[in-house]
């Protein structure tokens, strides 16, 4: 991975995957902290984003492979493609506190709305119909794209799983910003982008999660998704 510093800013435009500077909003989650490290991993630079800025860089020590932490609006002043990985709970408070930060920027959306009660996970009901179109709603100025979904973070951390053998659903509106989604989740080995629609489609595929909870809860598994005859 080539040398990278949390003040080497990039000019505003669309990114190339080669080119590529990613924040990770919520990155001292485990969601975040596993997406950051396997994107890291295959040569990305990444930054950690918090509301505070010690306990980003705290995180992104402890996480290792060059990943640097800032306060959330610093991250995304220093990136071109910005990662949504917050509790739904927070999710739109935070976005709304953003919106001009966030405008020009590929913002990839991976909330899950999920409540949990004793009968296990079930989806929340959004008024926009998802957490991605909530997202959209909110920044109207940035291109809002939808995937990650449903990669275990257990799976991202840990240090024995190679591959993750699984794809990834990619949502979005914007075919050019779509695209670039695709080819960065395909840069994590195992793992395929693939196109999964609109994000009025986006309802279904953040629901799905907490069929994938109860599944791997029952079967003390790490279950993901495989598309098949593409």
């Amino acid at each position: 991975m080539a040398e990278f510093t949390c003040d080497a800013a990039p000019h505003p435009r669309t990114p190339t995957l080669d080119g590529l500077i990613t924040a990770i909003l919520g990155g001292t989650g485990e969601q975040g902290r596993g997406l950051a490290r396997r994107l890291a991993m295959a040569g990305h630079p990444v930054i950690i984003g918090s509301r505070s800025r010690n306990r980003a860089r705290a995180t992104a020590q402890g996480v290792g492979h060059g990943i640097c932490g800032l306060a959330n609006r610093d991250a995304i002043r220093e990136a071109n493609l910005v990662i949504v990985a917050v509790p739904y709970q927070g999710h739109g408070e935070l976005l709304a506190g953003l919106t001009a930060e966030l405008a020009g920027k590929i913002v990839v959306d991976c909330v899950n709305p999920l409540g949990f009660d004793e009968g296990g996970a079930y989806p929340l009901p959004v008024p926009e119909g998802s957490a991605a179109q909530q997202a959209a709603t909110l920044l109207p100025g940035s291109r809002v794209v939808a995937a990650f979904h449903h990669v275990s973070a257990i799976l991202l951390l840990d240090p024995e799983a190679e591959t993750l053998d699984q794809d990834v659903l990619v949502l979005g509106d914007d075919r050019a910003a779509t695209d670039l989604v695709q080819a960065l989740a395909a840069r994590i080995p195992g793992v395929r982008g693939v196109y999964g629609g609109r994000l009025r489609n986006c309802r279904q595929v953040e629901s799905l999660t907490a069929n994938l909870v109860s599944i791997n809860r029952r079967y003390k598994a790490q279950a993901g998704l495989r598309i098949t005859d593409i």
